[in-house]
C-alpha cells in the first residue's frame, strides 16, 4: 500500500511537471506551431458570434514589407468586423473593424496591437513595438497580431475623428469594449487557424495604445500575460481638456493670423524653445554626475532649474530670435508646465516637467497643432463630454473648432473651463459613463493583474507635451505606496531623457521593450535595464533632432524607476556599457511639481 502511495505521488509529481491539468497553469514558456488548416479555408472554418470575416488571404514571404524593418515572414491576412449595428442616437453604422496576421511560422504568442489617437481605422497589424524607428515588430517576431479601429470609422475630412462620440456605445467601445470584444474573438481564431489557443497574451501600445494596455491590465488582467504601455495617456479626458486650455494661454502673446483669430504658433517660434532647451541643459547636465549634453536625471531637474533665473529677459516685446525671452513668454510657459487650473486654482490635469525635450518639433505639434486642429477640440467636445456638443458647430467643415479652443467671441460653441471641464465626469441618462470612467483604468492598482501573476511594463518619455510624465510617475508612486517593495515584482516604469510624445527629440529612443517583456513573463528575467540608441546618420529611420555633440549611435540604459544612469568614471559617454543604474538622492521624491 505504502508503495503504491509513493508511486501515485511520483506520478502526480511528473504530470504537474508536464503541464498536465493538475497544475492548474499554462506552460511557463509558450511553444510555437505551425497552422492546421489552409489559410483561406479560415473563411468557412471560423465561427464566432456577431463576427464577420470580410477577407482572407496568404501573403508569400517578402511580398508584405514594413517600413524602416523589411520585408515580413510569410502570413495569413484576416479582416473582419464584430457588432455591426446602426446607432439610436446618431443614426449612423458601427462595427469594431479588425485585421489579424497569422504567421506560418507561429511562436505561440497573441499580440494586441493597441492603436493611437481616437483609433478609427485599421492600422497594419504589424504588431507595433514601441519607441522609435524599430528594427522590428510583433509579426516578424512570430506573433499572431490584432489592430482595430477601436469600433468607429474615422469622419472624413476636414473634420477628422470625434463625432462618433455622440453615440454612447462607440464611446465605450472607444474606451475598452473593443478590447474586451476583440480578444476573445482572437484567440478562438488562433485555435481554430493552428489547433490551440495562444500560450501567452500580450497588449502592447502607445500614447491612446498605452491607455488601451493599462485599462486592460485592470479591466482584463485575466485575458493577458504581459502589458506594454508607452506614453500612455492615463486620464487621457483630462489631458485634452488641458490641451484647449494651453491654447486660451498661448492667445493673448500670439499674432493674429490671416482668419483675424490668434495664430498661437506664433507664440513661441523654434528659437524660443530651443533657447529653453539650452538653459536646461546647461543648469541640469552635471547632475547625473558627467557632463555628457543631456540630461539623465530630468525629474531632479525639476528642483534646480527656474525660468526666471536661468533664461534670459528681453527688455521688451519678444524677440523670437533665440537670446531671450519676453515677461509674457515666460509667464505663459511657466504656467503650462504649473498645469491647467480653472479660475479657482483647482488643477485640470497635471504638471509639465522642463526637459530639454521641449526643443522638439514634436512640442509645438502637440500645442500649437493637434490642440487647435481636429484632434483636441473634437475629442473633449464630442468623445469626452456628456452631453456632446451639438454636431451643428461644425457647420460641416470644422472651421469653428479653433473658436472652440479659444472661447472666441461670437463662436457657434465655446470652451470654458469652468462650466466645460466638469462634463468629463459628467453623465446622464444616453451617457451613462462618464469619460473618466471608460477611458481610465478603474483600478490603478491593477489588483486583478496582481493577483494572476501579470507583467506590466510602463515607458514615458520626459519631454511628452501631451500626456505628462508627472502624471504616469504620481500613478507609480501611488502603486509604490500600496505595494512598497513588491511594486516591481508586477510593474516597471521607465523614463526616456528627452524623448517627446512616444519617439523624437533629443533621446536615446530605439529600444526593444516586447523581447523585455516576454523574458519577464516566460523567463522570469527582470527588466532591470533597458539598452536604448539614438538614431542618427546611419540609422534605419533617422531622427534629426540627435544632438550633433552625440555620437550617431549612442546608447543608454533605460532604468528602472526611480533609478537612473550615472557614467562609471571610465571609458565612452556614448556607450551604455560606461553607466550604471543608481537610485538617486531623492528616492521617491520625484519633484515632479
Amino acid at each position: 500500500m505504502k508503495k503504491k502511495y509513493v508511486l501515485f505521488l511520483v506520478c502526480m509529481f511528473l504530470f504537474v511537471a508536464a503541464g498536465g491539468e493538475a497544475s492548474g497553469k499554462q506552460p511557463s514558456v509558450a511553444v510555437g506551431g505551425n497552422p492546421t488548416i489552409v489559410c483561406t479555408s479560415l473563411t468557412a472554418a471560423f465561427n464566432y458570434p456577431n463576427t464577420t470575416l470580410t477577407s482572407v488571404a496568404l501573403a508569400a514571404e517578402g511580398s508584405v514589407s514594413a517600413p524602416g524593418i523589411g520585408p515580413m515572414p510569410e502570413h495569413c491576412i484576416v479582416k473582419g468586423k464584430m457588432n455591426e449595428r446602426i446607432s439610436p442616437v446618431d443614426g449612423k453604422p458601427y462595427a469594431i473593424g479588425f485585421e489579424m496576421r497569422l504567421p506560418t511560422s507561429w511562436n505561440g504568442r497573441f499580440f494586441y496591437q493597441g492603436n493611437g489617437g481616437t483609433d478609427g481605422s485599421v492600422v497594419t497589424a504589424f504588431g507595433n513595438i514601441l519607441g522609435g524607428g524599430p528594427t522590428s515588430n510583433g509579426l516578424l517576431k512570430g506573433f499572431a497580431v490584432i489592430s482595430s479601429d477601436a469600433g468607429h470609422a474615422m469622419e472624413p475630412t476636414p473634420i477628422g475623428g470625434g463625432v462618433f462620440g455622440i453615440d454612447p456605445q462607440a464611446r465605450l467601445d472607444y474606451g475598452y469594449n473593443a478590447v474586451a470584444q476583440l480578444t476573445p474573438m482572437a484567440k478562438h481564431l488562433i485555435e481554430t487557424y493552428y489547433g490551440k489557443f495562444p500560450d501567452k497574451s500580450y497588449i502592447v501600445g502607445s500614447s491612446n495604445g498605452g491607455r488601451h494596455a493599462m485599462v486592460a491590465a485592470s479591466r482584463f488582467a485575466k485575458q493577458y500575460d504581459g502589458f506594454l504601455a508607452g506614453s500612455p495617456g492615463f486620464n487621457l479626458p483630462q489631458a485634452a481638456v488641458a490641451q484647449l486650455w494651453g491654447v486660451q494661454q498661448y492667445a493673448p502673446i500670439s499674432q493674429i493670423g490671416a482668419n483675424g483669430r490668434p495664430d498661437v504658433s506664433t507664440s513661441f517660434l523654434p528659437a524660443d524653445t530651443a533657447l529653453v532647451s539650452d538653459k536646461i541643459l546647461a543648469k541640469c547636465d552635471a547632475l547625473d554626475g558627467v557632463v555628457d549634453y543631456t540630461v539623465s536625471d530630468p525629474l531632479a531637474c525639476q528642483s534646480v532649474f527656474d525660468i526666471d533665473l536661468d533664461v534670459p529677459t528681453c527688455a521688451g516685446a519678444a524677440t523670437h530670435d533665440g537670446t531671450c525671452l519676453s515677461l509674457d513668454q515666460k509667464s505663459v510657459l511657466a504656467s503650462v508646465h504649473e498645469g491647467a487650473r480653472n479660475s479657482s486654482g483647482e488643477a485640470l490635469y497635471t504638471n509639465f516637467p522642463w526637459d530639454v525635450g521641449i526643443r522638439a518639433a514634436g512640442w509645438r505639434t502637440w500645442k500649437f497643432s493637434n490642440s487647435t486642429g481636429n484632434r483636441d477640440p473634437l475629442a473633449v467636445g464630442f468623445i469626452f463630454s456628456t452631453p456632446p456638443e451639438d454636431p451643428a458647430v461644425l457647420n460641416g467643415t470644422g472651421t469653428t473648432l479653433l473658436d472652440y479652443a479659444l472661447n472666441w467671441p461670437g463662436a457657434a460653441a465655446r470652451f470654458d473651463v469652468d462650466e466645460d471641464a466638469p462634463k468629463i465626469y459628467a453623465t446622464d441618462v444616453t451617457y451613462t459613463e462618464s469619460s473618466m470612467s471608460f477611458m481610465t483604468p478603474p483600478d490603478p492598482l491593477m489588483k486583478k493583474m496582481h493577483a494572476k501573476g501579470g507583467k506590466l511594463i510602463v515607458v514615458h518619455g520626459a519631454a511628452d507635451p501631451v500626456f505628462s510624465v508627472a502624471d504616469t510617475v504620481d500613478w507609480y508612486e501611488e502603486l509604490t505606496a500600496h505595494y512598497k517593495k513588491h511594486t516591481t515584482d508586477m510593474a516597471r516604469l521607465f523614463i526616456v531623457p528627452g524623448m517627446s510624445h512616444s519617439s523624437g527629440g533629443p533621446a536615446c529612443d530605439q529600444f526593444d521593450l516586447v523581447d523585455a517583456l516576454v523574458k519577464w513573463v516566460e523567463e522570469g528575467i527582470e527588466p532591470d535595464a533597458i539598452t536604448a540608441k539614438a538614431r542618427g546618420a546611419g540609422a534605419n529611420v533617422v531622427n534629426s533632432e540627435v544632438p550633433a555633440t552625440w555620437a550617431p549611435n549612442r546608447t543608454r540604459p533605460l532604468c528602472t524607476y526611480p533609478e537612473v544612469p550615472r557614467y562609471n568614471g571610465t571609458g565612452s559617454i556614448d556607450d551604455a556599457a560606461n553607466f550604471s543604474c543608481e537610485t538617486p538622492w531623492r528616492k521617491h521624491g520625484h519633484h515632479c511639481r
